[in-house]
């Protein structure tokens, strides 16, 4: 049944269905093969349920506030605020697009948005100050994956809804995970830049009164993400609730730094619309499988042949990681968290694992996902903006990082309390 079911995956994946398609066409053709009752009369009542989960509100409202941020003007005054600080490093503006993406993601939930974001202003910056290309691309690929794991996350709530997982203590655990990484990041680019000089282009020098005069520039996002997390600790509001007080909290940026306009608005509302009906496509009809997959079997089939191995619970981790990380080579990310969340989840709880734990390690993995070919969605991003070249060189830059990803995923199995250990402080 499973070797079925990833067969169908694969093939419509290899003619380039849609993903939601292909998720829906996978749950219909699993019912004809393998169920004697007729599922997709549940669909209905399932798209119901899912859709007015209040939980779900906040994917639109993360997406309309990364895009006033980016429209207003925001992350330009943003990435030139954090240059002044960091383009002293070896590496230079490398290190900008890194730190702009980590505190970009603090405020807008979406990788692609963060890629995009930061990319749109640092990419025209390669030629002009002398860096390696497919490097420079590279930190803007990778350090765009930093959305998935620095909270507020659009992909944590997905977590947190389909394994029933408290969104506050995922928000908690991603923090220190998210700070590392970004700062491995970093480190990756000064190991690179020391070995290779010439790699390193210009360095950025400022002196102190030029970086504090540049601090301002770093107050919008941060205080947009002292609103939006801040609120959900004070008791204040809850996640969907904190992500509106976002919107509008850069609506009052936008309107100081007098950028908020008509056109403005609609542009942003227009790409909200386009995200969030893809998103919500996705999630109905991974909702759809994996309903047929719970009710044929595969689930518990899945977990009877797990534990039926016979291996220690940290080798079945190892085993899980490695399946993941081959799985995200061939499935875009959102697909990937909604199909494998609810599968492997029960799994990895009944080897006595913490969900929450768990969940991080998942969105370091999807965030590998994100730059590791054929369908690493952030290295297309990075490749559309700069609308020239070969894409073969924004992989090649983006594979350092890969590796660095393989360490805060060793990291992570090694010590879970880098996770948990904000989480058990609070709760």
């Amino acid at each position: 049944m499973l070797s079925k079911t990833l067969f169908i995956l694969l093939g419509l994946i290899a003619l380039a269905v849609p993903v939601a398609a292909s998720l829906g066409w996978l749950g219909l053709s699993l019912q004809y093969l393998e169920s004697p009752m007729p599922l997709h009369r549940a669909l209905g009542d399932m798209v119901w349920q899912t859709g007015t989960d209040f939980l779900l509100v906040a994917i639109p409202m993360f997406i309309l506030l990364g895009e006033i941020l980016l429209r207003a003007g925001i992350a330009e005054r943003m990435y030139e605020g954090i240059v002044k600080w960091v383009g002293w490093l070896p590496g230079g503006l490398m290190h900008s697009n890194i730190g702009s993406c980590a505190l970009f993601a603090a405020t807008s939930g979406s990788s692609v948005a963060t890629a995009a974001t930061v990319g749109t202003v640092a990419i025209p910056q390669i030629e002009r100050r002398g860096y390696n290309e497919p490097l420079f691309l590279g930190t803007i690929a990778a350090g765009g994956t930093l959305g998935i794991l620095i909270p507020p996350s659009i992909n944590l709530i997905l977590y947190g809804l389909l394994t029933d997982t408290s969104v506050p203590e995922l928000y908690l655990a991603g923090f220190i995970p998210g700070l590392a990484l970004a700062l491995l990041f970093m480190g990756t680019v000064v190991v690179i830049c020391l070995v290779r000089p010439a790699y390193g282009g210009e360095k950025i020098r400022a002196t102190w009164p030029e970086r504090i005069a540049a601090l301002p520039a770093l107050v919008p996002p941060i205080g947009i993400f002292v609103v939006v997390v801040g609120s959900i600790y004070a008791g204040l509001a809850t996640p969907t609730e904190a992500a509106a007080l976002g919107v509008v909290a850069a609506l009052l940026l936008a309107a100081l730094n007098r950028t908020l306009t008509l056109d403005m608005l609609r542009l942003a509302i227009e790409g909200t619309m386009r995200t969030t009906s893809m998103i919500m496509l996705i999630i109905l009809a991974a909702v759809f499988l994996n309903f047929v997959l719970s009710v044929i079997g595969l689930t518990q089939a899945l977990a009877d042949f797990v534990t039926g191995l016979g291996l220690t619970p940290f080798h079945t981790m190892l085993m899980i990681v490695g399946v993941l990380i081959i799985i995200g080579c061939f499935m875009e990310t959102l697909s990937m968290l909604l199909t494998t969340a609810p599968l492997i989840t029960p799994i990895v709880i009944a080897l006595g694992y913490d969900p929450v734990w768990f969940g991080i390690l998942l969105m370091v993995l999807l965030e590998t996902a994100l730059i590791t070919p054929p369908i690493g969605i952030n290295l297309y991003v990075v490749q559309g903006i700069r609308e020239r070249g070969q894409m073969s060189d924004v992989m090649i830059g983006a594979l350092p990082f890969v590796l660095t990803m393989f360490a805060m995923i060793a990291l992570l199995l090694a010590f879970p309390a880098l996770a948990l250990w904000l989480p058990s402080l609070v709760y």
